[in-house]
């Protein structure tokens, strides 16, 4: 789920503080153009000509950095002078002593924030408002200022300057590891942000976190028209992950799964509209029923007030802050820039083109058919989270429920067998033993994540909700996903010959290894489907919940390009703005597969608040995820993965190419989904 790319999250961390400074202008953060020829020009002098582009390279992006706080244009070409490296030796030095420092710094201050996080993040007991305050505070928010302050960020601009992605496309296939890891740590200092200005991002990324992780949904409380009970009292269901996946639980269900999944679709749709009754959320003491949207206490109707648009309003508080941090983005002036460019490397355009080029494919309609084929009715909505081609959703809940509950009754019980559960795999009984040693299991309060060691000598946490009856299927499921997390995060970080190559291109590839280890979460319980082509069916539901997560995925683009156009919207006009852009989204691929149209279902979404842009690594890493299973065929499991991330951090397509000889593409997934479906009647 959340995946955390180190010394950019300490960055960008943040206090709750009442310290008033005076914001960077823009206006002052570049000395004068005849000052910069000055510095080139006495470098040059210096190191030689040989060293021109280099210096120029770093000096102008010195200047970019640089502000009158800084110093005048003299302070600014002796610093220059004094600090460029010209010897190789000298700057090979420098780069592994700032590896050293960065990774120690990046490190302690993970840990902090892990321990700060806790009680938020993990099922301690009873939430205090003091528990709230301290997740949202880290030691680590004034930290890009004090290393503008004492020079730090101005030396590695100086002798690692940052390299555009397109600089890295075009040149990177023929760089050394040393200079991948340089262009690494060129990446720290792209811009210049106020501690202040981060401070407001990660308050609002907290907020917004925490929103979520307590928006349950009681479903023992949940009545039809006519006040039957569907759902078991005390389920409790987190929007939207466990209401999704109960509906797709819901179709080993013959009796009942059909009347669950549309009172879930009906939950949704007040979730969506904000229509839902304020009272029933994380709130047991009354009934509801979702049809009618009734309230009812000692069997009596009672006048509820619906949520007030809470749900945009969290994610409106995220762009406010993210336009705070525009402006002083050189570059990438956008959140949407900063997302795709920066973080994801790939741009916003390709994605959408990609997503555009899938969501079109007429496979998609007859894999459609081939589901109403076998639900025996025509598609509703939900159908989007059809899971009857998995093999999983051939065993009833209950029987893997007992499975799961009995084998992991806690946290302890599912860290002690993780080395099976790699030896499983493939990987060694020693070096199983090695990655399961990195990795602690922990209870979480929300759904789950993922949260990697900040340097070598910490350890991975996965973190899983666990009842007190046990670990269920469903949290099981979550916990291999997550697993797979911290697999990866294990390799990438103990196992990379450089630290500021540490970790993956983007989330889309460390999801990829979670999605690779969740599709073997029943050959882990010893369990293998039935279907006699596994293959077969592999392909129908690669291509089924690809299509949905790119939809998704294209409704929170489209949502934050529609903010930026409308930047004083209210919460009112973006509630309704995000309703018809998940309209517009299910029309334009959705509505000929499914025969109706007008759907919100694809805005239901939790990560649209709590993880802003974060979707389409979702779809990138499903792509890569078929790609990298379609290369393992045939090959060591364990092997291949081992050395697949131990790449480490590359840009996404020259990492895809060393891991499988391919760019990232649909076409792999496309030519089997047309196989299949040729094979199938």
């Amino acid at each position: 789920m959340k995946y955390l790319i180190l010394f950019s999250a300490i960055i960008l961390a943040a206090c709750n503080s009442d310290v008033k400074k005076e914001p960077l202008q823009m206006t002052n953060l570049r000395p004068a153009e005849n000052t910069i020829h000055l510095a080139v020009d006495s470098l040059i002098r210096l190191h030689g000509e040989a060293l021109r582009l280099s210096i120029q390279k770093g000096v102008k992006h010195v200047a970019s950095l640089w502000t009158t706080a800084d110093g005048n244009d003299r302070d600014f070409v002796n610093f220059c002078t004094a600090n460029f490296l010209g010897d190789p030796k000298k700057r090979d030095l420098l780069l592994a002593k700032l590896s050293t420092y960065l990774e120690s710094l990046g490190g302690h201050f993970n840990k902090i924030t892990l321990d700060l996080r806790q009680n938020v993040d993990l099922n301690n007991g009873e939430l205090l408002e003091i528990d709230k305050i301290f997740s949202g505070y880290s030691v680590g928010a004034h930290l890009q200022d004090d290393l503008y302050k004492n020079k730090i960020a101005f030396v590695v601009a100086l002798n690692f300057p940052f390299y555009s992605l397109e600089e890295k496309e075009k040149e990177g296939k023929n760089w050394s590891r040393a200079q991948w890891a340089a262009v690494r740590l060129g990446d720290q200092f792209v811009s210049r942000i106020p501690a202040e200005v981060s401070q407001a991002v990660a308050k609002a990324e907290a907020d917004a976190d925490l929103y979520i992780a307590e928006y349950n949904i009681q479903m023992g409380s949940l009545r039809t028209e006519d006040n039957a009970q569907l759902f078991p009292d005390k389920m409790s269901l987190l929007s939207h992950w466990n209401l999704r996946d109960e509906i797709k639980a819901d179709y080993a269900d013959r009796d009942k799964g059909l009347a669950k999944q549309k009172m879930i679709y009906n939950v949704m749709q007040h979730i969506i509209n904000q229509d839902i009754p304020a009272k029933v959320i994380n709130n047991p003491a009354y009934l509801w029923k979702p049809v009618s949207n009734q309230v009812m206490e000692n069997n009596k109707v009672i006048s509820c007030s619906p949520e007030p648009n809470s749900r945009y309003q969290q994610i409106l508080n995220n762009f406010h802050a993210q336009q705070a941090v525009d402006t002083y983005e050189p570059e990438m002036n956008t959140f949407i820039k900063r997302k795709f460019l920066g973080e994801m490397e790939i741009p916003v355009e390709q994605v959408e083109e990609l997503f555009d080029r899938y969501l079109k494919s007429p496979q998609l309609a007859k894999v459609g058919q081939i589901i109403e084929g076998r639900i025996g009715r025509k598609l509703e909505a939900f159908d989007i989270w059809y899971d009857g081609f998995k093999a999983r959703s051939e065993f009833p809940q209950e029987q893997l429920n007992g499975l799961t509950t009995k084998k992991y009754p806690d946290p302890a019980a599912f860290e002690k067998d993780m080395p099976n559960m790699l030896a499983k795999l493939g990987w060694s009984k020693e070096r199983a033993a090695y990655l399961a040693s990195k990795i602690v299991v922990d209870p979480a309060r929300g759904s789950g994540h993922a949260w990697g060691a900040g340097m070598k000598g910490e350890k991975a946490h996965l973190r899983t909700r666990i009842a007190p009856s046990g670990m269920d299927y469903k949290g099981y499921n979550i916990a291999v996903h997550e697993f797979g997390h911290n697999v990866e995060q294990t390799v990438s970080l103990y196992d990379v010959d450089y630290f500021m190559l540490n970790g993956v291109p983007n989330t889309a590839f460390t999801e990829a290894l979670a999605f690779v280890f969740q599709s073997r979460d029943l050959s882990l319980l010893g369990l293998s489907g039935q279907s006699k082509d596994i293959k077969m069916l592999n392909s129908l539901d690669a291509s089924w919940t690809l299509m949905e997560i790119m939809g998704v995925g294209l409704v929170d683009i489209h949502t934050w390009q529609w903010m930026y156009a409308h930047p004083a919207a209210t919460s009112e006009e973006l509630k309704n703005a995000v309703i018809q852009i998940s309209k517009d989204v299910w029309n334009s691929y959705f509505a000929a597969i499914f025969g109706i149209k007008d759907q919100p279902i694809l805005a239901i979404y939790s990560h649209m608040i709590s993880n802003p842009l974060y979707l389409a690594a979702y779809s990138y890493g499903q792509i890569i995820e078929y790609q990298i299973e379609d290369y393992l065929k045939g090959k060591q499991f364990s092997n291949e993965i081992d050395r697949i991330y131990q790449q480490g951090r590359l840009i996404p397509q020259i990492w895809m190419q060393g891991a499988v000889g391919n760019k990232i593409s649909v076409d792999p997934i496309l030519k089997q989904l047309d196989e299949v479906l040729a094979k199938t009647k």
